[in-house]
């Protein structure tokens, strides 16, 4: 079952679309990138599969995002955002893990262990601006103080996975040739749909592993 509540933050209106299935135990809040919205690939896929295996997904529209503006504001507004939000994404009364691809991702790095997220997801993390590693993010990635784990695309400009710091604490799961949208090209040994395959078996076996 999918459904739409929009929720008043001090950073504008936010949206929520909810999907939800029989016996659900937690619920996935994935928020979106600087670059595109809730329809990425690893979002769709992800809200179209696990409702189905016990997990609510709620797919989080930042108010820039809803006002249609083109361009993302500052991390603190994304933040004031994401605060204003939690309390309807904990309002079904079940655990939430925080999580979002790119910039949504390093917002629940920074505020999933202050609203009380039982665990964080970090899709296609941003570990640095392209060809810029020296300005690396892995302090917010390092800090959750939450379980995390972290999907990145072998390919990604952002930061591959042999880029990211060892014994962090955190879980990764590559996906083989994707870049930062987990596209896979086509002289690729493995299809798109494989890609985005993996990432949902990658993510279910990590929340089934939370208890």
């Amino acid at each position: 079952m999918t459904k739409i509540e929009t929720v008043s933050t001090d950073a504008g209106e936010a949206r929520i679309t909810w999907h939800t299935g029989p016996k659900a135990r937690r619920v996935l809040a994935l928020g979106h990138g600087a670059g595109g919205g809730i329809e990425a690939r690893d979002l769709a896929a992800l809200a179209a599969a696990l409702p189905g295996r016990g997990v609510t997904v709620a797919l989080v529209e930042q108010p820039w995002r809803v006002a249609g503006k083109k361009v993302a504001p500052a991390p603190k507004t994304l933040d004031t955002g994401w605060r204003g939000l939690w309390p309807a994404l904990a309002a079904p009364g079940l655990p939430v893990v925080a999580g979002g691809r790119s910039a949504g991702a390093r917002v629940a790095c920074r505020t999933g262990a202050e609203l009380g997220a039982v665990a964080v997801l970090a899709l296609s993390f941003p570990l640095h601006p392209p060809g810029k590693p020296e300005r690396s993010r892995a302090g917010e990635l390092l800090s959750t103080e939450l379980p995390t784990l972290v999907v990145q695309g072998g390919n990604d400009p952002f930061g591959k996975p042999a880029e990211f710091p060892p014994g962090g604490g955190y879980e990764l799961v590559e996906v083989p040739y994707g870049d930062h949208g987990f596209a896979v090209p086509k002289r690729a040994p493995i299809g798109q749909d494989e890609a985005v395959g993996g990432i949902v078996e990658g993510v279910a076996d990590w929340l089934a592993a939370l208890g």
